[in-house]
C-alpha cells in the first residue's frame, strides 16, 4: 500500500528502499526502473546515495542490489528497542505449546498489520504471514483486533487508507462493513479473519493495550478450516487475552512509537 507521497528528498530515497525491500530478491537497476515513480537519472543518483550509505548493497557480479548491511543494523536495533518481540518472546513461547496452533505478535505500521513475531504450529500450514511482512489491516484478524481500539481520529484515518482490495468472497467490501464489525469487535474484546485475507485460513485475535487502553499491538491464534472451526477459535480467547495482559504488563517500562502522543506505557 502507498504511503504518504510527502517527505522530501528523505521521503523518496525512503520509497527506494520500500522498492527494493518489496522484491523480495536482489534486484536490477533496470527493475527498479521499471516499476519507479522517478526518471532514471532521479533513481540512479538515490540508488548511489543509498548504496554508499551502506542502506543498499551493490553486487557487481550479478549487477543486483539488495537491503545493505547498514540497514539491517537499524532494522535490528528498531526490533529490539521499538517492537513488542523481544518482551513477548516467552509468552508466545508458552502460548504456542499451550494451544499448538499457529501465533502471531503484530503491531500497526501507519494502515497496515506489521507482523513483528511468530509461531509456527505443531502441524505447520502455509499461509501469507511470517515475521518482517506487512499485511493488509481491514481483512486480518490481528489488524481489525488493532484498529477496533483506536481513538476516532487514528482510526478515520488507518481507515481511509485501506484499499477494500477483494481477496476472497470473505472479504470485507469497505468501510461501512468494517466499521461495523469494529464496534462488535471493541464490544467482545476480540474479532476473528474469517477467510478473509486467504481462502481456508481463520484466526481469532485480541489487542495488547496499555491500562489506559493505547494500542501496543495485537496477537493472534491462526489455524485452517481443514483442522478447526471459527466455533473452537472462540473457545481460545482466554488464553488469548490472558497472554495479552501479560505482553502489556511486562512492556510497562517501555517506551514505544505513538502516534497519538508520547506517553510512557502504563502512565
Amino acid at each position: 500500500m502507498a504511503q504518504n507521497a510527502g517527505g522530501g528528498t528523505v521521503g523518496k530515497a525512503l520509497r527506494v528502499l520500500d522498492q527494493v525491500a518489496a522484491h523480495g530478491a536482489p534486484v536490477r537497476f533496470s527493475e527498479l526502473l521499471a516499476a519507479s515513480e522517478y526518471p532514471k537519472a532521479t533513481l540512479f543518483r538515490f540508488v548511489q546515495t543509498l548504496t554508499d550509505q551502506g542502506m543498499l548493497a551493490y553486487d557487481p557480479e550479478r549487477q543486483t542490489y539488495a537491503p545493505g548491511v547498514r540497514l539491517m543494523r537499524l532494522a535490528h536495533a528498531a526490533w529490539a528497542q521499538s517492537s513488542l518481540a523481544p518482551i513477548a518472546r516467552p509468552y508466545l513461547d508458552g502460548l504456542s505449546r499451550k494451544l499448538g496452533e499457529t501465533v502471531h505478535l503484530a503491531q500497526l505500521d501507519h494502515a497496515q498489520v506489521l507482523y513483528v513475531d511468530k509461531r509456527n504450529a505443531a502441524q505447520p500450514i502455509e499461509m501469507y504471514s511470517e515475521a518482517g511482512k506487512v499485511g493488509p489491516a481491514y481483512c486480518t484478524g490481528v489488524g481489525k483486533a488493532m484498529m477496533a481500539f483506536l481513538d476516532d481520529a487514528m482510526l478515520d484515518g488507518v481507515i481511509s487508507q485501506q484499499s477494500f482490495h477483494k481477496f476472497t468472497p470473505g472479504t470485507l467490501s469497505g468501510s461501512d462493513a468494517l466499521r461495523a464489525e469494529l464496534k462488535e469487535i471493541r464490544s467482545n474484546g476480540y474479532g476473528f479473519d474469517r477467510e478473509e485475507h486467504e481462502p481456508g485460513i481463520i484466526c481469532v485475535a485480541v489487542p495488547i493495550l496499555t491500562p489506559r487502553g493505547r494500542v501496543l499491538g495485537g496477537l493472534s491464534v491462526t489455524s485452517s478450516t481443514t483442522r478447526t472451526n471459527l466455533a473452537e477459535m472462540e473457545k481460545l480467547v482466554p488464553d488469548l487475552s490472558a497472554t495479552a495482559k501479560n505482553i502489556a504488563e511486562e512492556a510497562q517500562s517501555w517506551r514505544f512509537p505513538d502516534h497519538q502522543k508520547s506517553e510512557t506505557i502504563g502512565v
